[in-house]
C-alpha cells in the first residue's frame, strides 16, 4: 500500500495550460501495454483522490452524454466548494490530507492510494508525509505557462525510468523538503 502520484507533465513541469487544456497529452502517442503504463498501474489503485479542478475536468470531458463517473473505485475530491457528488462512490471532504489519512487507508483495502491531480493537492500530501512516490510521463512538449506539477520544493531521488513511445517516464520518492535559500 503507497500514497503515489501518478501523472503526465510537459518537459517544461506543467500538468495542463492556464485553460486546463490536455490537448498536448492526448496527441501523444504511447503504448498502452509499454513501461509505466496507466494500466498496469491502475491495477493495484483502491482509491482516487483528486482536487476540485481534476473533478470538474472529469465532469466536462468524461462524463459526458451519458457516460458513468471514470472510476468505480472509492474517489475523494478534496474541496472548500460544495459540490454534488456525480456517483456514489464519490466523497467530498476538506481539510488536510492528514485529516482523512485512516479513511483514505480503509477506502483502499490494502491498495495503493492515487492522487490524480492537482499538482497543489499532490504537494499537500507530501507535506503530510503522505507521499510515497511520484511516477511521471514527461511529454516532448513545453507549454511556457500553466498547472505547475509540484509546487513545492522537494529533493526527490530516482528509482526508475524507461520510455514509452513519446513520453520519458521516470519514478521518484521524496528525500524530503528543500530549504529555502536564504534571502
Amino acid at each position: 500500500m503507497a500514497f503515489r502520484y501518478y501523472t503526465a507533465t510537459t518537459l517544461d513541469g506543467f500538468l495542463a495550460d492556464d485553460h486546463d487544456n490536455l490537448d498536448w497529452l492526448l496527441s501523444q502517442p504511447v503504448d498502452e501495454d509499454g513501461p509505466m503504463n496507466y494500466g498496469d498501474f491502475f491495477a493495484d489503485v483502491g482509491v482516487a483522490v483528486m482536487g476540485h479542478t481534476t473533478y470538474q475536468w472529469l465532469l466536462d470531458h468524461e462524463v459526458t452524454d451519458g457516460k458513468p463517473w471514470p472510476y468505480e473505485i472509492p474517489s475523494f475530491v478534496f474541496t472548500h466548494r460544495g459540490i454534488s457528488p456525480v456517483a456514489e462512490s464519490i466523497s467530498v471532504v476538506s481539510g488536510s490530507p492528514a485529516d482523512h489519512r485512516d479513511r483514505l487507508l480503509d477506502a483502499a483495502g490494502g491498495k495503493d492510494v492515487w492522487i490524480v491531480g492537482g499538482g497543489d493537492l499532490a504537494a499537500q500530501f507530501a507535506e503530510a508525509d503522505m507521499l510515497d512516490d511520484i511516477i511521471v510521463s514527461i511529454a516532448p512538449v513545453t507549454l511556457g505557462a500553466g498547472r505547475p506539477l509540484f509546487p513545492r520544493r522537494f529533493d526527490l531521488e530516482l528509482q526508475e525510468f524507461d520510455r514509452n513511445k513519446a513520453f520519458l517516464c521516470a519514478r521518484y520518492t521524496l528525500a524530503g523538503p528543500r530549504e529555502s535559500p536564504a534571502p
